[in-house]
């Protein structure tokens, strides 16, 4: 197939300006918003759409709307909506009783003006970072669709969707389509950079302390972060001080006067031809614009394996979440789901607690190694996104899939372990599949990460 891409819908930033302006109005951007949500661009994407909310309920005074000015946001089907169901990409929980009260995101990004457009698609139980959910559908990459929708694909028999990753799927495609602006997800390791890679946007994890989890299903509560995916890092900025609360200092510094670090362990394993061409070109470019670029080892990556061999927090913590409900409806869920809440089972309390101090551990053998660095960077992915159908539900795809699995995760998860924060934005050139760069430090190193990729983002331009 032939790879096309069209123009990228504005971001927020630029969206609320030209609403300043008097350039466009609330309805309007609300109505291009609702039909591509409505779009064969976002098949499988919501799992409810509030269409009507969206015609009927519209304020007559943008300008009394709050930061968000009315402005679309988009909410993982593992947050609470009041008076919704909550099945986070399962049929297990679809006839639970409605949730009582927004989860803390989402009664966040109303206050701040957001207007809720839909509850979107997700891996089951947000346990894969692939983005195929048997139950609902899967969502497919954006930057890989778009132009046959575009009407630019001359040869559409040979057209192959690729997958959306996960597990944050459909928030990522619902902002990569231009149907929200905002895309709460989660992030335990990876769910929403891994997304925002395969789709060509922005996804930023922030420090997992910094937002609450409540209200939200549970994977792992020792690895959860809440968090969102946009369209530019200027957004991300903005979509994290609505959901933690806080303002983010604008450095204002030139790229030039950053220490950045890049790991040769593991990150730069294994990349394939797509990326390894985008990433060399994006740090030749970076080291132009006068980048401090420096390679490090980091061994104590490797250390993870070690610390790894028991199992890990997802599965063990997600066990005990499920075991009942594996016990009654086990047959109700994704089989390769299953299989690896699962695993948790064989985890003995003993190893459990070792993992949690071997981490801390960990943790700080990392951070004395990353001294003197403002932040690293890595490709966010190794792969571009293989085909929905190479990942489809199916025996004889299940080793292709756990394979692509664990490379989509390889990177991000080390981040996750570090309890640290990163974002990934788009490298790649237009008429190319996305490619991710991720920046990334340790813990409450939030605003540094978003600062150097604002430093970053304004020297690729992926257009060029």
């Amino acid at each position: 197939m032939t790879h096309h891409q069209v123009t990228s819908p504005a971001d927020l930033t630029s969206t609320l300006q030209a609403l300043a302006s008097g350039q466009t109005t609330l309805h309007q951007v609300l109505d291009t918003c609702l039909a591509q949500a409505q779009s064969p661009a976002c098949a499988h994407v919501f799992m409810s759409l509030n269409n009507e909310d969206m015609r009927q309920d519209r304020p007559a005074s943008q300008g009394r709307l709050g930061r968000l000015a009315g402005l679309p946001f988009s909410a993982k089907d593992l947050f609470d909506v009041q008076g919704e169901v909550t099945t986070a990409g399962s049929w297990v929980l679809k006839n639970k009783p409605p949730a009582a009260q927004d989860a803390p995101a989402v009664a966040a990004m109303r206050a701040a003006g957001g207007t809720l457009i839909g509850r979107t698609n997700m891996v089951e139980f947000a346990f894969s970072g692939v983005g195929v959910n048997p139950h609902y559908g899967t969502p497919a990459a954006w930057d890989a669709v778009s132009a046959c929708f575009a009407g630019q694909s001359a040869d559409l028999a040979d057209f192959q969707p690729l997958v959306p990753g996960g597990s944050s799927s459909g928030a990522a495609v619902s902002v990569a389509t231009g149907a929200a602006f905002i895309g709460l997800g989660s992030d335990t390791g990876g769910s929403i950079r891994i997304p925002a890679a395969l789709n060509g946007i922005v996804g930023f994890k922030n420090t997992a302390r910094r937002v609450s989890t409540h209200g939200a299903t549970p994977l792992s509560t020792t690895m959860d972060t809440i968090c969102a995916v946009t369209r530019s890092v200027r957004d991300a900025i903005v979509a994290h001080e609505i959901l933690a609360y806080r303002s983010v200092p604008r450095f204002q510094q030139d790229l030039s006067s950053y220490r950045l670090a890049i790991p040769t362990t593991l990150m730069l394993d294994q990349l394939s031809e797509p990326v390894a061409k985008a990433w060399q070109r994006c740090i030749e470019k970076l080291a132009r614009a006068g980048a401090q670029l420096t390679e490090i080892r980091l061994p104590e990556i490797h250390d993870l394996g070690d610390l790894l061999s028991t199992g890990g927090f997802s599965a063990a913590e997600s066990y005990a979440w499920h075991r009942q409900l594996l016990a009654k409806s086990e047959a109700l869920y994704d089989p390769r789901v299953a299989q690896r809440i699962a695993r948790g089972e064989q985890m003995k309390a003993c190893e459990y607690i070792d993992l949690q101090n071997g981490r801390q551990q960990w943790i700080a053998r990392m951070q004395k190694a990353m001294q003197g660095y403002d932040a690293l960077l890595s490709p966010t992915l190794p792969i571009t996104a293989p085909t929905i159908a190479s990942m489809a539900p199916g025996a004889q795809r299940d080793e292709a899939f756990f394979k692509a699995n664990a490379l989509l995760l390889r990177n991000t998860s080390v981040v996750n372990m570090l309890d640290g924060c990163a974002l990934s934005l788009p490298c790649h050139h237009a008429g190319e599949l996305p490619v991710g760069l991720m920046v990334w430090q340790g813990p409450m190193a939030d605003d540094m990460v978003l600062n150097v990729s604002l430093a970053i983002e304004h020297h690729l331009n992926i257009s060029a």
